[in-house]
C-alpha cells in the first residue's frame, strides 16, 4: 500500500525500525518483529539504510499497471499544478521508483531528477526516460540526495520516504537542495477515506493517525485532500494490484468491495475511490523560518477541512 524501499535513519531504535516495517509492509513485519529477525533487521538496516519495498520491488509489472490505473481523471495532477506549478522550474522526484511520473514532470519542466535507492528500478526508469531530453536519474537515498544544495524548485515525493515520524533526514535534505521560495511537496494515500483507507487500517492495526497529523503540522505543512478515481480494465487487474499491496485477507475483502461497488459483473472497467492527501511546505525566502499557521484545505466543493493529517 506504500510504495517506495524505506530509506531510515540509521540512528532510529529496533521499535522505530519495526515500525517502519510494519508500514512498509504488513505481511513481513510480524515475523521480523521478535527473536533473532529484529536482530537481522537492524544489521540489515545499519549496512543498507533501505528496507525493500514488497510491491514495486517483487512484482514491477504489477505496479506498472497499478500506476496507470491510479488518478485516472487527473485529479492530483491538477491540485500539483495549482499548488507548486513547475513550469520551466527544475524538479526532484525523491523515491522515484521506475520513473513512472517523471515523463509527465518533463512536459513542462525545464530539468527533472529522479532519484531512487534501489539499483534494479534505477536501471527501469533510465531505460523509460531514455532520449527524453531534461530528465536525469540517479542512484541515492532520501537522506543523502546526490544533488547539490540550492538545486530545485519542487521536490517531489509520491507514497515514497515520507510517513511521518522517522523521515527527519529526508525532511532536511528536501530543504537543502530546494532553492528559497521551493516546495516540497509530499503525496500519499488517506487513511481516512473508505474504502481504501479502511483496508490499509485493516492491515496497519498500529497505525496512529494523529500522532502522524502532529508530526507534519509542527514541520509546518499544509495539508489537501484530494479524492481520485483507480481505474481498472478488468477484475484481474485489479485484484493484481490489491493482492501486492495488502495481506492475502485484507486482498480477498478488497476485491469483494470492488465488485459490490461495480455492480457485482466480473467483466468489463472497474473503479475504486481513493483518498490521497497532498502535504506541501515551502522553502522560506528569507534566512529564519518564522512560525505561522498551518493551514488544511480539501480539493473538492463538498470536503471537509479538516486539521488533521493522517
Amino acid at each position: 500500500m506504500l510504495r517506495r524501499g524505506l530509506v531510515v535513519d540509521g540512528g532510529n531504535s529496533q521499535i522505530d525500525v519495526i515500525r517502519c516495517l510494519r508500514v512498509r509492509s504488513p505481511r513481513i513485519a510480524p515475523a521480523y518483529a521478535s527473536g533473532e529477525y529484529a536482530g537481522h533487521v537492524i544489521r540489515f538496516v545499519r549496512k543498507a539504510e533501505i528496507l525493500p519495498s514488497p510491491n514495486i520491488w517483487y512484482h514491477p509489472e504489477a505496479y506498472e499497471q497499478e500506476n496507470h490505473a491510479q488518478d485516472v481523471d487527473g485529479d492530483l495532477w491538477r491540485i500539483l499544478r495549482t499548488q507548486c506549478d513547475w513550469a520551466g522550474r527544475d524538479v526532484v522526484d525523491v523515491g522515484c521508483g521506475d520513473g513512472f511520473h517523471l515523463p509527465l514532470f518533463a512536459e513542462t519542466a525545464r530539468s527533472v531528477v529522479g532519484v531512487e535507492p534501489h539499483p534494479p528500478l534505477v536501471r527501469r526508469a533510465r531505460g523509460r526516460t531514455n532520449g527524453i531530453v531534461g530528465i536525469g536519474v540517479k542512484q541515492g537515498p532520501a537522506q543523502r540526495l546526490p544533488l547539490p544544495s540550492g538545486s530545485a524548485d519542487l521536490v517531489h515525493a509520491r507514497t515514497a520516504y515520507f510517513f511521518g515520524p522517522g523521515c527527519e533526514p529526508g525532511l532536511r535534505e528536501a530543504d537543502r537542495v530546494l532553492r528559497q521560495g521551493g516546495t516540497l511537496a509530499i503525496v500519499d494515500l488517506d487513511v481516512r477515506h473508505s474504502p481504501y483507507g479502511d483496508w490499509m487500517r485493516a492491515d496497519l492495526p498500529d497505525y496512529d493517525p494523529a500522532e502522524v497529523d502532529r508530526f507534519f503540522a509542527e514541520q509546518g505543512f499544509r495539508c489537501v485532500r484530494v479524492e481520485t478515481r483507480w481505474g481498472f480494465e478488468n477484475l484481474a487487474a485489479a485484484e493484481s494490484a490489491l493482492r501486492i499491496e495488502f495481506s492475502p485477507k485484507v486482498a480477498a475483502g478488497a476485491v469483494r468491495e470492488v465488485l459490490r461497488r461495480n455492480g457485482g459483473l466480473p467483466a468489463g472497467p472497474l473503479t475504486i475511490p481513493v483518498g490521497y492527501r497532498v502535504l506541501l511546505r515551502e522553502k522560506p525566502s528569507g534566512l529564519v523560518r518564522l512560525p505561522r499557521a498551518v493551514h488544511f484545505a480539501s480539493a473538492g466543493p463538498d470536503s471537509s477541512i479538516s486539521p488533521r493529517i493522517p
